[in-house]
């Protein structure tokens, strides 16, 4: 089993492990711990690189499957065995930037479920922007105007954002805790990792994020579409 570092502490640039299983023929290494993000919850992964007796392997893709979080190494992987020690550093650069627009993203669906009760129906995200999906009958820009005011005065109330891990049967006693219209969290997992965002937000998450909405800067929605009767999208900027 791979120990998620990112779930505990989303700062940590670099970190040591081991390597615990070689995949050749998918040009991807297991290790016994992992910072690196594997992508989900419309968070794409982490970039970076390994290094490996000094030598440098560029990571440009981290997935799970079936359970493993496989680092697929750019070009052939390294001559190498099981319990080779690696150092892994994250881009920061990026990773700082999702974790921000990440953040941002749960700001907006916190005033959007407490003031007008509209369920995400989907997402998705890239460095310093993105589009989320909820369920809203009908939008005009009077309402939008008025959503990017109330998540911009959010953010500067500077709320901290603590992640938990709760065991399942506590946490789905949280009401409200499963914001999509689906809950996607598989029966088989036995611990739900959770976002709050203090005073405005609590749902499951398993995404990289800032520690105070501050960090965040300000955003700006850039547009929205209709999708369907009840299905609107909102697309959102982050601004430095």
């Amino acid at each position: 089993m791979t120990e998620y570092l990112y779930h505990t502490d989303s700062y940590i640039k670099e970190f040591e492990a081991e390597i615990i299983k070689i995949h050749v023929e998918e040009n991807a290494l297991i290790f016994n711990r992992t910072a690196f993000y594997p992508g989900g919850g419309g968070q794409p992964c982490d970039h970076g690189e390994i290094l490996i007796d000094e030598q440098r392997y560029e990571i440009r893709k981290v997935k799970t499957l079936k359970g493993e979080i496989l680092h697929f190494v750019n070009g052939y992987v390294p001559d190498t065995s099981r319990d080779q020690k690696i150092k892994g550093v994250i881009d920061w650069e990026r990773r700082y930037q999702l974790m921000r627009t990440h953040s941002a993203f749960h700001v907006l669906c916190g005033v959007i479920w407490h003031d007008y009760g509209a369920s995400v129906t989907g997402g998705n995200m890239e460095p310093l922007k993105g589009r989320m999906d909820f369920e809203f009958e009908t939008m005009r820009s009077e309402l939008v105007r008025d959503i990017e005011d109330k998540v911009n005065r959010e953010i500067q109330k500077d709320h901290e954002i603590r992640a938990n891990i709760l065991q399942r049967e506590k946490a789905f006693k949280i009401p409200d805790l499963i914001r999509t219209k689906i809950n996607l969290l598989p029966p088989q997992i036995s611990e739900v990792r959770t976002i709050e965002i203090v005073g405005l937000d609590l749902q499951a998450d398993g995404g990289t994020h800032v520690r105070k909405t501050s960090e965040i800067g300000s955003i700006r929605i850039t547009d929205y579409h209709s999708k369907g009767k009840i299905n609107k999208r909102i697309f959102m900027e982050i601004l430095d």
